[in-house]
C-alpha cells in the first residue's frame, strides 16, 4: 500500500520548548489512521505540523522531513497556501463562518478563483451529499450557517472542508464536543469518505479509534511510543506504555 505522508525524525520546538521528539510515521493512502495518548502529548502539534499551520506562530522551528508524496512541505518551493488546499483541516469544535450554508461551502472555491454560479452550486450540492448533509439542508441553503445543530455545523466543516477536493483531512477531536448520535453520523461519514481522501483522526475515545481507523500511533510526551494495525496494537500492545494507557492505568 502506498503511503501518502511519511515523516523522518521529525521533531518540533517552541522557543526553548521541545514539543515532538522525532517523530518517525507513515500514513497509507486512503486509509484513516488514528492518534492517541493523553492530553498534552502532542498530538494536536503534530497533525497541525502536517498542514503548516505552525508557520503562523513565531517562535516555531522544526528538525526533520514531513514528505506528502514524497515531497518535503516544509522545502521553500513548498506555497503553504496551496498545501492547505491538499491537506484540509477539521477543528474539535465546529467553526462554522457566519455565512450562509451555501457560502460556508462555497467559501474555499471563492477564495481559490472558482466563481461560476453553476460550478459552484453543484460543488456546493456534492459536497454537502459527501458529508451526509444534503437531505438536511437543501432547502435552506440560505440559512445561517449558525442556525444548525452541533452535529450538523460539524457535518458542514467537512462539507467546507472537502468542497476544495483535498487529498487528505485532518481531523482534531471532530466528535469531543457532540452527542451519541451526531458522533455516529461523523464516524459513518469517515467510513464512506476514505474511499477519496487520506484522513488522520486525532481522538481520546479509544472505541472510537478501533470503530474506525486501521492505524493507530500511541502518542506519549511528544514521542510515538508504538504504530501498529488499529486492531493489534489494542489486542496485543508491544509495549508496556501503551498497555497501561489503553487499559485506563492513566490518561
Amino acid at each position: 500500500m502506498k503511503n501518502k505522508i511519511i515523516t523522518k525524525d521529525f521533531n518540533v520546538f517552541f522557543g526553548e520548548a521541545h514539543i515532538l521528539h522525532d517523530i518517525n510515521i507513515e500514513i497509507p493512502k486512503n486509509t484513516v489512521t488514528a492518534l492517541i495518548g493523553p492530553s498534552g502529548c502532542g498530538k494536536s502539534t503534530f497533525i497541525r505540523s502536517l498542514n503548516r499551520m505552525h508557520d503562523l506562530t513565531t517562535n516555531f522551528r522544526k528538525e526533520g522531513l514531513v514528505c506528502l508524496d514524497g515531497e518535503d512541505i516544509y522545502d521553500k518551493k513548498v506555497d503553504a497556501v496551496e498545501l492547505r488546499k491538499k491537506v484540509g483541516m477539521v477543528f474539535q469544535k465546529a467553526n462554522p463562518f457566519p455565512k450562509s450554508i451555501f457560502d460556508n461551502v462555497a467559501y474555499g472555491l471563492r477564495i481559490h478563483g472558482y466563481d461560476d454560479k453553476d460550478f459552484l452550486e453543484q460543488s456546493v450540492e456534492e459536497s454537502l451529499k459527501s458529508a451526509a448533509l444534503w437531505d438536511e439542508v437543501k432547502d435552506k441553503l440560505d440559512s445561517s450557517a449558525l442556525s444548525l445543530s452541533g452535529g450538523q455545523q460539524q457535518r458542514l466543516c467537512i462539507a467546507r472542508t472537502i468542497a476544495i477536493n483535498p487529498e487528505v483531512i485532518l481531523m482534531d477531536e471532530p466528535c469531543s464536543a457532540l452527542d451519541p448520535i451526531s458522533t455516529i453520523k461523523i464516524e459513518n461519514l469517515i467510513h464512506k469518505l476514505k474511499k477519496d481522501f487520506t484522513i488522520i483522526i486525532v481522538t481520546h475515545n479509544m472505541q472510537q479509534a478501533t470503530r474506525v481507523s486501521k492505524y493507530t500511533s500511541f502518542f506519549l510526551n511528544g514521542r510515538i511510543i508504538e504504530s501498529n494495525k488499529t486492531e493489534k496494537l489494542f489486542v496485543e500492545p508491544k509495549n508496556k506504555k501503551t498497555e497501561d494507557y489503553i487499559t485506563g492505568r492513566f490518561g
